[in-house]
């Protein structure tokens, strides 16, 4: 080990290996009675584990136990910085012209100003996430609301319940429903996201080797299988299972433990997942969507394009299935699989997309937001050439513009809680900070999904409100700030 000061001694290890296996660090440092850990990903801050014991003999051979295990998977003694972080994959994607005789109604489309992947549609509001870390809420009527700034690229937007969360490049997932975003999740730094689904506060994790993972609330790994395929574009979750696409087709597993409950091979590789309450969709590079069961994944029904497969959703129920290729098109079938109309987006290919309300919202290879009209009534008029003229949505002159919080300094501090605030308090269990309720009229044995950046064993915070997730835990709604 080399000594930092008289008391604290640190021991800093990495794991790199070529071909885009791990690239990873280990940090433990001993000081008297307190061992703490950091690992995470080469080049980021990772996260931070600290754990008492009662003598300093003790602690080191704590210390000591934990580096002998690293270092036999293969960690080696390294200097921190000299190594440089590894690019993260980017969905790489190509647009051609489109070959429809004729546009879709765009009633408004709004340009972020990079390649968008990430769309949410709720009843209040319309989200989207570019490549360049910009989150954007509209109204449905395409008004700005609000901006938050990530700190690296948009792979996804996914929904739970009212809270909203964005999967980025920079390997961590950031809950956006609060005023002031936060890193509710750090994937681990092996794992190359490729997409994302959350359902009960459980995230589930696809990446780029066919790897599914799953995290509970408290950022924690669950389990993780590797499907038979790569490059996972596809997860989507419900009660009965997770359902895993790749290049080698569909695969659902058990939510609690991971055991295969079926595999089924499509048409293509999996680019695109969608899922209603008894089926999967699943779109493919071999210009298929194909509608699989999720009791058995039989394959039900194929709706075929006239390119790869980039995007699907369909109406309540499966009424309508929509889909986006990469040739700038998008297209609606019965369900049944008849095709009913193929027009252009006149915006580039549609990576994402949600229906809501008959209208179809996309997000494209050009970075727009489009709002598309889906009624029979405005479908009709477009394949005979009328539609109307799409209205460009501008940026508010002052627009409202969030970051993440990145160290306590960042929280408000108040010196009593408001009326009807709750109070929750940081400590130290088993290791391990958690966050619990202090106020009245909750279970204070249950964790609070809670920013770990500002996290301080003792500290106090107040929020505006908790809910109760089905995992057992506490969701914040609304504000943080420190309670002085």
């Amino acid at each position: 080990m080399s000594a930092g000061s008289t008391t604290v001694s640190t021991t800093y290890l990495e794991l790199s290996e070529d071909g885009g296996g791990a690239h990873k660090f280990y940090e433990v440092a001993v000081d008297g009675l307190v061992v703490t850990v950091r690992y995470g990903r080469i080049g980021a801050a990772g996260q931070t584990q600290t754990t008492t014991f009662p003598t300093a003999e003790k602690a080191r051979a704590a210390a000591a136990k934990k580096i002998g295990e690293k270092v036999r998977k293969g960690y080696a003694p390294a200097v921190a910085g000299q190594r440089a972080p590894r690019a993260v994959t980017r969905r790489q994607v190509t647009s051609a012209p489109s070959t429809a005789r004729a546009v879709a109604p765009v009633l408004w489309r709004f340009r972020t100003g990079s390649s968008a992947f990430g769309i949410h549609v709720d009843d209040e509001r319309c989200w989207v996430g570019n490549q360049a870390g910009d989150v954007y809420t509209l109204d449905h009527e395409g008004g700005v609301l609000a901006r938050f700034s990530l700190p690296d690229g948009v792979k996804c937007l996914v929904a739970d319940d009212f809270w909203i969360y964005a999967g980025c490049d920079d390997g961590r997932v950031y809950d956006l429903s609060s005023k002031l975003p936060f890193a509710a999740y750090d994937i681990a730094a092996d794992v190359d996201i490729f997409w994302l689904d959350i359902h009960e506060g459980v995230l589930h994790v696809s990446d780029r080797d066919g790897r599914l993972t799953v995290i509970d609330h408290e950022d924690e790994h669950q389990w993780a299988r590797r499907s038979q395929g790569e490059h996972a574009w596809m997860i989507r979750a419900d009660d009965r299972a997770v359902y895993h696409g790749h290049h080698r087709g569909v695969t659902a597993y058990a939510p609690d433990g991971g055991g295969q409950l079926w595999h089924t091979p499509t048409r293509g590789g999996v680019l695109f997942g969608w899922q209603e309450d008894d089926v999967v969709y699943a779109g493919t590079a071999h210009r298929v969507v194909q509608r699989l069961s999720k009791a058995t994944g039989a394959i039900e029904a194929t709706y075929a394009c006239d390119s790869s497969v980039y995007s699907c959703a369909t109406s309540p129920s499966g009424r309508f299935v929509f889909a986006g290729d990469a040739a700038s098109s998008v297209y609606c079938f019965d369900r049944d699989g008849t095709r009913l109309w193929k027009l252009g987006t006149g915006s580039g290919s549609a990576l994402s997309m949600q229906y809501r309300d008959e209208r179809l919202y996309l997000v494209t290879t050009d970075g727009s937001l489009v709002c598309v009209d889906a009624s029979e009534t405005a479908i009709a008029a477009a394949q005979e050439g009328t539609v109307p003229v799409a209205r460009d949505v501008k940026l508010a002159a002052a627009l409202p513009t969030y970051a993440p919080a990145t160290a306590a300094a960042a929280v408000t501090t108040v010196a009593q809680a408001p009326a009807g605030a709750v109070v929750v308090e940081c400590v130290q269990q088993n290791g391990r900070l958690r966050v619990h309720v202090v106020s009245e009229g909750y279970d204070s044995s249950w964790n609070v999904q809670f920013p770990r950046t500002i996290r301080e064993p003792g500290a106090r915070y107040v929020v505006d409100a908790l809910h109760p997730a089905a995992g057992g835990f506490y969701r914040v709604r609304g504000d943080i700030r420190r309670l002085l």
